[in-house]
């Protein structure tokens, strides 16, 4: 799959993990190590990244359990942004959660990205509740939004 860009929408293998690991560097606070970015690896999961000449400029994790799929992570280089990206790594990550079977699809997302917020509205999510301090540097409240499938 393509981004109106011309990014190339590609399942994640481990060979792109070592780029997501530094992606999640300059996009969050908190990052999740490449390490931990092996999860999307397995069965239980599923990944997503806009790849360019080789080059990852963003990606999207998802674990799947008994009819939900469950966002972990949606990040695109800053200097990529707006161009149609992050939505197309969350309409791949959609699709697949419904051939997996999912009911629904949940996240968090600080309350303060009104951006991402913005997005996941544009994609169908809707608020559903706060996670009090659920956020690291800076202690901040996650708004948990769901998608019916």
């Amino acid at each position: 799959m393509k981004t109106p860009n011309g990014y190339e929408i590609v399942r994640i293998c481990a060979v792109h993990l070592p780029q997501i690991a530094t992606l999640e560097t300059v996009c969050f606070a908190d990052p999740w190590s490449e390490q931990s970015l092996e999860l999307l690896l397995t069965d239980s999961a599923v990944g997503f990244a806009a790849v360019c000449e080789e080059t990852v400029v963003g990606y999207g994790g998802m674990m799947t359990v008994v009819g939900e799929g469950q966002i972990t992570n949606v990040a695109v280089d800053p200097a990529c942004r707006r161009m149609g990206i992050g939505e197309a790594i969350l309409d791949a990550l959609l699709s697949e959660a419904k051939q997996r079977g999912a009911e629904q699809v949940a996240l968090e997302v600080r309350v303060s990205n009104t951006a991402a917020v913005a997005l996941y509205e544009k994609c169908g999510f809707e608020a559903a509740g706060v996670r009090k301090n659920f956020y690291r540097h800076p202690t901040e409240d996650a708004l948990v939004m769901l998608k019916p499938l």
